[in-house]
């Protein structure tokens, strides 16, 4: 029986990601790029500044809600999890190099789609009289279509986000850390162990609401960041010599992966693209519609400026975090003197052995180089699991009203247990596809509600930026 559904869902999957996710994706994307005259583009700048200027690590505990950066650093904790690690080795080893490329198109078209899903998460959210926010796609689902069928879609939402986020997707982040621990202590820690202890960390925060969970992520997210990058820049700089050609590897196989994954010309190409927007949604999430929740709980003058917080998030998952990885990966087992040391190895070893041969092989670099992805999984799965705790709670909260909160961490909590103590590909399989069914109802309300997202853009982000140009113009002027 297991074996049997295992069959069916990984055909709808490879279905769904190979044809109808990346026509939805792409589509949207392409739609809101060209609608707000490339926003992702004009407004990133303003996204930095209104992340960078917000900065705290001890942000003031909020009466509702979050600050922005509170509510950046929530989103970033979903988006930045073991899908830039894992997921991109694994989009590598499937699809080749070019793989990456695919991702970044995609993630390129998804700043502009997940602008429109803060914009509109801001605009319908609703406050209730405690202070507290709700807000996310099943409250602009229910805007765009405010009949019956808006009321299916936005159940539809809430179950397929519970099941991914609350649920399954609790258990592969807890069996990535499991994995990652054991085999990084040669089997020491039991799985089990890690299991017990996550348990109660994340029971702990889940208790403490909306507060905890961003005082939580304000703190752990730049840091699991910093210590990403600079064991990257470590491994980039031991491998200078050949980042030339790994970008090189990277625009060449996009348009010519057969001649590094073999097979037809047609189905390789369509294995690279096809594995580069599946794992480019896992990680930025962009049209999925899980950071939406985030971004609503956000305290901010205008939904434009918390739009643009949302595109910094994105491009700091796909063009930062998930490009060392790309470039760690392929400059050590694909180019130079160790092209083909892939060929032996699966997509949970990749950078592992890329740190060991970056430093001339040998045990003791392997092992240094399991403890350092040991360690940054770690950080990227526990910051997945309670931010997508917090995404499915506020779902199951709309399903089923504030009695059931109780009921979902308890549900959540044990899959977590689970989750380090079983492997299964069904499960993994399930998390895909509940993913892919969030992305049916989310992508729907945003091309509904393209009108409000637009008269946004004009009345504040324009606004904004004229009145910037303007006290530039005035600066300049007083400095003659």
């Amino acid at each position: 029986m297991e074996e049997w559904l295992l069959k069916v869902v990984g055909t709808v999957n490879a279905f769904l990601s190979d044809y109808f996710l990346i026509a939805l994706l792409v589509g949207v994307g392409i739609w809101y790029t060209v609608r707000t005259k490339f926003v992702q583009v004009r407004c990133l700048g303003q996204g930095m500044k209104n992340v960078f200027g917000k900065m705290s690590l001890n942000g003031k505990k909020q009466k509702g809600g979050m600050s922005s950066f509170q509510a950046f650093a929530t989103a970033v904790a979903g988006q930045v999890g073991t899908g830039n690690i894992i997921g991109a080795s694994g989009a590598i080893l499937l699809g080749g190099p070019g793989a990456i490329f695919w991702m970044w198109i995609i993630a390129f078209l998804g700043m502009a789609t997940v602008y429109a899903e803060a914009v509109l998460a801001q605009k319908t959210r609703v406050v209730g009289e405690d202070g507290s926010i709700s807000g996310g796609p099943v409250h602009y689902i229910k805007k765009a279509f405010p009949n019956k069928f808006g009321k299916f879609l936005a159940i539809f939402f809430a179950v397929a986000c519970v099941m991914a986020l609350g649920f399954i997707g609790a258990m592969v982040q807890s069996n990535s850390i499991g994995e990652a621990v054991s085999n990084a202590t040669g089997g020491v820690v039991p799985t089990w162990a890690v299991g017990i202890v996550l348990v109660l960390v994340c029971g702990f925060i889940f208790i403490g609401g909306v507060s905890r969970i961003a005082s939580v992520s304000e703190k752990v997210v730049p840091v699991m960041a910093i210590f990403y990058i600079l064991g990257g820049f470590v491994i980039i700089f031991a491998r200078i010599t050949y980042i030339p050609e790994t970008f090189g590897m990277i625009f060449k196989y996009a348009f010519n992966p057969q001649a590094v994954i073999g097979g037809g010309v047609g189905m390789a190409m369509k294995t690279a693209i096809s594995q580069g927007a599946k794992r480019g949604l896992f990680s930025n999430e962009a049209g999925m519609g899980s950071t939406p929740h985030a971004h609503a709980q956000a305290n901010v003058k205008t939904a434009h400026e918390q739009g643009t917080v949302a595109i910094f998030s994105v491009f700091l998952d796909t063009f930062v975090v998930l490009t060392f990885t790309a470039l760690i990966v392929i400059s050590t087992l694909y180019a130079g003197d160790s092209a083909g040391a892939w060929q032996s190895l699966d997509k949970s070893e990749l950078v592992a052995n890329g740190f060991a041969v970056a430093f001339g092989g040998g045990n003791t670099a392997l092992t240094i180089g399991s403890i350092f992805v040991a360690i940054c999984l770690t950080f990227f799965a526990f910051s997945t699991i309670i931010s997508w705790n917090l995404f499915g709670k506020i779902n199951f909260e709309y399903l089923f009203g504030k009695k059931g909160v109780i009921v979902y961490s308890i549900i959540s909590l044990a899959f977590i247990m689970l989750g380090s103590i079983f492997q299964n590909d069904l499960v993994w399989e399930l998390t895909d596809f509940f993913n892919y069914l969030m992305v049916l109802p989310n992508v729907i309300a945003l091309f509904a509600l393209t009108k409000m997202v637009k008269t946004e853009l004009k009345e504040n982000g324009y606004k904004a930026g004229k009145a910037l140009y303007k006290t530039k113009g005035k600066d300049a002027e007083n400095n003659a």
